[in-house]
């Protein structure tokens, strides 16, 4: 079976329009409404990690082979053997995106990095086609 894999850049159109957005938002408030200059400055504080990832184009991405899940946040790397997973929980959250948690075999848990974690129905169907366990929960508000 061939490997699956799923990559993202931070250099992304939808990046780029949000930003735009929120600080033609922000300078309107500042111009139009006469917003104070620190509350304007704290959301701009808030857009820095977003520039951060388009200006730096950093890439993540997972891997998904016969043998081996593997991915790639930043300098954050790992992997973990197909045979040590007992399952894959995906959780939607209530601002759409979705939460990758691993349980292995003896018990423990370890959660993939969110920017990592691919659309859910094809990470599902990768996962599935390979014998492992998913469990998918919506909207939970605790976990």
């Amino acid at each position: 079976m061939t490997d699956y894999t799923h990559t993202r850049s931070g250099r992304r159109p939808a990046t780029l329009i949000t930003l735009a957005a929120v600080w033609l938002v922000l300078a309107l408030a500042l111009v139009m409404l006469d917003a104070s200059l620190w509350i304007v400055g704290l959301g701009a504080l808030a857009t820095l990690p977003a520039l951060y990832d388009l200006v730096t184009a950093r890439v993540s991405s997972l891997r998904l082979s016969d043998t081996d899940l593997s991915w790639q946040s930043g300098r954050r790397a790992d992997s973990i053997a197909l045979r040590e997973l007992e399952a894959v929980r995906l959780d939607t959250r209530l601002d759409l995106s979705i939460k990758a948690t691993l349980t292995l075999r003896g018990g423990t848990k370890q959660r993939l990095p969110l920017d990592v974690v691919p659309p859910a129905q094809e990470f599902d169907d990768a996962l599935s086609a390979r014998g492992i366990k998913v469990e998918r929960h919506h909207f939970s508000l605790v976990g």
